[in-house]
């Protein structure tokens, strides 16, 4: 009995290890898609679209509208492909296909769209480096090397860079560096070489202007400044005034830095006042005391030794586009310990004469260390300034009463406010619970006082006060689309119906039938009647008569009896 035992559960052992070693096919799953990101790109350029779902494997491939996509990445739940340049414009689903089949999105997830086109072109210059090289130290020579590029889509003539420092000197060229003309998408390197005049820092920053003059083809004269911020170590001093020598391992120092800052209006226009919030940190390892900001750049004559007048020289910036209101440029921030953080706010304008485009504003800290000594913190920020439109959408002449289910005119128009020419995309009305006819057309540049007028047709659905929404893409100064959204507002009114007209001819209105038409007995019948100088008129009781009337002849009377 035991021997049978045995054998009954080694066999149930063995069956059990057999199956756990054959392998059993595992049922693979269809896939999944529940996002494609992003879900617009433009032509141009290469795109990477990511697609997010369930069950890709090794095998899935993309499909755009039906065209092969090149696959980079692949995971369970993610998969990225590459939309080369000049794919076609339009909307597409974007499709999976893995052994078990293919899965698309539910609605079209990729647009694909041309670049925004530029109103206009100009050169333009930008700067990709800068650096210093040379003997740094007072009455030293160095050279100063600046790369820039021309990033407008058209070429710079006699183009020049002109070098303003306070701590250097040009030399040779007297600070004015010929750069010739510069094609589109060209770079060019500009040299100038300076003596060092001054240094007050031991570890700090050069800081030198550079204005680029230049012109394009039409003869319009472009002018573009940089504020260039060249970090240097100083690594002796000869001669001229005393000047701080590099700190060494283990000395204290202060470093005032700002980490953040905005503005209290966005985006920056010509004539808007506005307020300039910063977060200063002192980044150093000690501590920072009588700190004195000064925003558009300048230097603090406070500190040891004998006070001498005018401790404090703010009069220096650039404010030929923002300049201080309220209070000057000059503030008192009081002392910060070592990785302190406070926070400092200017109040100022940007000129009304002042053209889109992006402006560096120096600000200095100036403060004392704790031997006494006076350190400045020099530092650049960056104030985009645009110049949006300013239109006023309204009816250019008062509109015809609209009725509910009739269709009536829209005299819509736009108006330029503004001061300059722009140029607007394409303007939109819509309007819920109301049928539009011609209620889409492209705007395009308007002068300074300039207008345009759009007739559209609103059918409107019911009575009540009606909505209506205007929308005008375009372009702003930095290339990015924006959208101006206004509001109108109709009143309709129930539709008008008529009573109905009562038919001269309906028996002067006493709701009987008119006299049907006379038969041609009747017509001779009264002509014989005027003819004996009777009544002749036709009958106007409403029913027709009987025609002519004959009369019966009179029987005679019987003779009377008598005698013959």
């Amino acid at each position: 009995m035991k021997t049978q035992l045995l054998r009954i559960v080694s066999f149930a052992l063995l069956a059990a290890l057999m199956v756990a070693v054959i392998p059993h096919p595992v049922q693979a799953q269809a896939p999944t898609i529940s996002g494609v990101t992003p879900p617009q790109i433009v032509n141009n350029v290469d795109n990477i679209i990511t697609i997010t779902g369930t069950n890709f494997d090794s095998t899935a491939q993309v499909t755009l509208g039906g065209t092969a996509l090149l696959r980079l990445t692949q995971g369970p739940t993610e998969l990225t492909a590459l939309v080369p340049a000049g794919f076609p414009v339009g909307s597409y689903d974007v499709t999976v296909t893995t052994n078990i089949g293919p899965v698309s999105c539910l609605a079209p997830c990729v647009v694909v769209s041309n670049p925004p086109t530029v109103p206009f072109s100009r050169p333009q210059f930008a700067v990709y480096s800068s650096k210093i090289t040379g003997n740094v130290r007072v009455n030293g020579e160095v050279t100063l090397k600046v790369v820039m590029e021309n990033v407008g889509r058209a070429t710079a003539y006699n183009a020049q860079a002109a070098f303003a420092s306070s701590d250097l000197v040009p030399t040779k060229t007297g600070g004015i560096a010929i750069v010739g003309n510069v094609d589109y998408d060209d770079e060019v390197e500009v040299s100038q070489t300076f003596i060092v005049s001054s240094l007050n820092t031991g570890f700090g920053v050069i800081v030198v202007d550079m204005t680029v003059t230049y012109y394009d083809e039409k003869g319009t004269t472009y002018s573009d400044k940089f504020t260039l911020s060249i970090p240097v170590t100083v690594a002796g001093v000869s001669g001229g005034p005393p000047a701080a020598t590099a700190t060494p391992t283990g000395v204290k120092v202060s470093q005032l830095v700002i980490t953040h800052y905005a503005t209290s209006i966005t985006p920056l226009q010509p004539g808007e006042q506005f307020t300039l919030d910063l977060d200063v940190q002192n980044l150093g390892n000690a501590k920072a005391q009588r700190i004195t900001m000064i925003v558009g750049g300048g230097s603090s004559g406070s500190g040891g030794g004998t006070p001498q007048p005018g401790g404090v020289s703010g009069g220096g910036g650039d404010f030929a586009n923002f300049a201080p209101v309220g209070a000057s440029n000059v503030q008192s921030l009081g002392d910060l310990d070592m990785g302190g953080k406070l926070k400092a706010s200017q109040n100022l304008i940007v000129n009304v004469n002042t053209n889109p485009g992006a402006y560096p504003m120096r600000i200095t800290f100036s403060y004392l260390n704790d031997k006494g000594e006076t350190i400045s913190d020099e530092q650049v920020i960056t104030l985009l300034v645009y110049s949006l439109p300013n239109v006023d959408v309204s009816f250019y002449r008062p509109p015809d009463p609209f009725f509910a289910g009739q269709p009536g005119a829209l005299p819509i128009q736009i108006v330029n406010l503004g001061k300059r020419l722009v140029v607007l995309g394409t303007m939109k009305i819509e309007a819920e619970g109301a049928v539009l006819e011609n209620g889409t057309s492209l705007v395009g540049s308007l002068d300074a006082g300039g207008y345009f007028t759009l007739d559209a047709f609103v059918t409107p659905e019911q009575p009540g006060p009606l909505t209506l929404d205007i929308t005008i893409d375009y372009t702003d100064d930095f290339n990015q689309s924006r959208t101006i959204t206004r509001t109108l507002v109709i009143e309709v009114t129930e539709a008008m119906i008529e009573p109905p007209i009562d038919d001269p001819s309906f028996n002067n209105g006493g709701g009987f039938p008119a006299p049907s038409q006379e038969t041609a007995w009747q017509k001779v019948w009264r002509f014989i009647l005027g003819l004996l100088g009777l009544d002749s008129a036709p009958s106007t009781d409403g029913i027709p008569g009987p025609g002519p009337q004959i009369e019966e002849p009179i029987p005679a009377p019987p003779p009377a009896g008598g005698k013959g």
